[in-house]
């Protein structure tokens, strides 16, 4: 089974296992009618994945790396806050009538901040040290801007990664405030693992580990079944996935610059509730 599949089985299984039932009438995410989201949560969950061994696609269903590398490329490449400029319908919920999302995610990737080497992004600071600067212990980003909190329609869930080169190798470390397991893991994963071999491509780095720390690891009471299921399935070994090595500029990646080969899995579960 690929590094995916292992993680997400490990995961659900703890927290249906050993986590703690959420029913406190506070909660914020509502269902479609109206009703709360209660969800059975664990804190503190870390997973690991090296890309030297398998890209960390789950075969349990099929994901469209295609779309989460769109959305990757979205926030982090045309650092964008409105779903107009963007492939697939996931943010669709949280967008106003012009298809913003407020001062969240792209909008703060392209924000420039002073250094004494000039005007970055975020993006373009990391890009700039893994080349300029590998040994530095300060390469990181985070979506997590509190003065603008209020004018996001979603507090950042994935809101910071930190990247450390060693011996040539470029590994980073994805933190998460929150985790839909069966919504948004497999494609979170898939996506930030992307961006590492896409980071590590450009600046001459091989693509080491990524640590994906999750703060609240949940899922949702109208998804357990549904995990239960997928737990109940027999996994594949992980597809074969390449970049194309002609690309040297971050800015020219496209979500066709992946290639996925032997890519097996099972079913799609279909269409199933999310929490808004």
């Amino acid at each position: 089974m690929s590094s995916a599949d292992r993680a997400f089985i490990n995961t659900c299984r703890d927290i249906l296992e050993k986590g703690t039932l959420v029913t406190d009438e506070k909660v914020r995410p509502k269902w479609d009618d109206g009703t709360p989201a209660y969800t059975k949560k664990l804190f503190g969950v870390v997973n690991r994945y090296d890309l030297r061994e398998d890209f960390p696609l789950i075969t349990l269903r099929p994901i469209s790396l295609r779309s989460a590398v769109d959305e990757i490329l979205w926030i982090w490449q045309k650092k964008s806050n409105n779903i107009n400029d963007l492939g697939s319908h996931i943010w669709d919920a949280w967008a106003d009538e012009n298809g913003s999302i407020g001062k969240a995610y792209g909008y703060q990737m392209g924000v420039k901040h002073k250094y004494k080497e000039g005007e970055f992004d975020m993006v373009d600071r990391v890009l700039y040290d893994l080349k300029n600067n590998p040994c530095s212990r300060r390469i990181m980003t985070n979506l997590y801007n509190f003065a603008d909190l209020h004018e996001m329609a979603l507090y950042p869930c994935a809101y910071s990664m930190t990247f450390n080169v060693t011996d040539g190798v470029l590994n980073a470390i994805l933190n998460q405030r929150s985790q839909d397991m069966l919504a948004a893991n497999a494609w979170n994963v898939a996506q930030y693992a992307a961006l590492l071999m896409m980071f590590a491509q450009v600046s001459g780095l091989q693509a080491g580990e990524l640590v994906h720390v999750i703060a609240d690891a949940h899922i949702y009471d109208r998804h357990i079944t549904i995990v239960e299921e997928l737990l109940s399935r027999t996994p594949y070994d992980a597809p074969k996935v390449t970049l194309d090595p002609n690309v040297n500029n971050f800015y020219d990646f496209t979500p066709d610059s992946f290639k996925i080969e032997n890519y097996q899995h099972g079913e799609k579960i279909g269409r199933f509730p999310v929490a808004v």
